[in-house]
């Protein structure tokens, strides 16, 4: 049977229990096993982990339930590294968390069903044939720093004000790093509801309506919800006039769009592999549930496979400093984990 594919249709403490009811030789070269040398391992592994992130908890009780959820996410880590895949796991800050935790923490994109309104600019679909091979908008000053949300839904805030702030940049020559929390707090809604989730689109109409977006130092991120200042909508360090959609399901066209300028794009992001993803080129199994707002920033190749440069908001480090490489050019024309369904971007007149 392909391991691959039972390590994902098990939940990671069944895929422990499966790994240590195998029989003996099931896995070429592998001494899984939990025999005491190796728990003795993990206990140290889990001890230099906790000093690394700092982790402490309420309770003995909590302690070893976290230990046993680090073990089995562990396991799963060492038994993927194992397969000849282009990209690999690691312990990373969630490695204590089960996925159905993690799921319902960082993941807050709300797809909406009816996307157009009369605000919104034209669909485009330029993909002319001038489009260069690779593109880093990060080699070009028009991204900012990585940056965190911590423990909430708020990635649709990040993912739209990432593409303010590189479109901003290109237009003014101005790299200015913007402010998250104005949408959380100001840009409440059916749609847009602060740690509880929102989506891009939304974000970019009430930055239209608004005359534009204060910047991260005047209304700095605090990572919950809170009241509007309203005062701060008056001080605008960023403007734009429209914004608009690619056209979904193609590649070619968020490529096109790409090369123009950061864009905000939706992906599913719910997978545990996704979630203790560490370096390398994405092509983990995962589905089209769009449930989290990261920014496109580039696009290139590494050997025979194209990827794209994709900006997360879970801090540096997580990922390759914060950022993944995604594949481009799946076989699925929605994209891996749907990065082509669901793209958009602001417009600066």
């Amino acid at each position: 049977m392909e391991l691959r594919l039972i390590s994902r249709n098990l939940s990671p403490t069944l895929f422990v229990v499966w790994i240590l009811c195998a029989r003996p030789g099931a896995f070429p070269g592998d001494h899984l096993s939990l025999k005491s040398d190796r728990a003795s391992l993990m206990e140290d592994r889990y001890e230099s982990w906790l000093a690394r992130y700092n982790r402490t908890y309420k309770s003995r009780a909590e302690r070893l339930l976290r230990f046993q959820i680090y073990q089995a996410n562990v396991l799963y880590v060492d038994f993927i590294n194992r397969l000849p895949l282009p990209f690999k796991l690691t312990d990373n800050g969630f490695a204590d968390m089960t996925n159905v935790e993690f799921k319902a923490t960082y993941l807050g994109f709300h797809r909406r069903t009816n996307r157009r309104t009369d605000m919104e600019t034209n669909v485009t679909d330029e993909t002319d044939g001038d489009m260069p091979e690779s593109f880093d908008w990060r080699k070009e000053g028009a991204v900012t720093p990585v940056k965190d949300q911590g423990q909430c839904g708020s990635c649709w805030a990040f993912s739209a004000v990432a593409a303010v702030e590189g479109l901003n940049q290109i237009k003014t020559g101005k790299l200015v790093s913007l402010s998250e929390q104005e949408l959380m707090d100001c840009d409440v809604g059916k749609h847009n509801q602060g740690c509880s989730g929102g989506e891009m689109d939304t974000a970019f109409s009430f930055i239209q309506r608004n005359g534009g977006i204060t910047s991260e130092s005047d209304y700095p991120y605090r990572g919950r919800d809170g009241s509007c200042d309203a005062a701060m909508l008056r001080s605008h360090a960023a403007t734009i006039s429209g914004y608009g959609d690619v056209p979904p399901n193609d590649e070619r066209s968020l490529q096109a769009a790409v090369a123009r300028q950061p864009i905000s794009v939706a992906i599913d992001a719910g997978g545990l592999e996704f979630q203790l993803y560490s370096r390398g080129i994405f092509t983990g199994i995962c589905g089209y549930d769009l449930n989290h707002g990261v920014a496109a920033v580039g696009y290139g190749s590494e050997g025979s496979r194209n990827y794209w440069i994709v900006k997360n908001s879970w801090g540096r480090d997580w990922g390759e400093d914060g950022y993944v490489r995604m594949l481009k050019g799946a076989p699925d024309r929605r994209g891996v984990c749907g990065i082509a369904m669901d793209a958009s971007y602001p417009v600066k007149g």
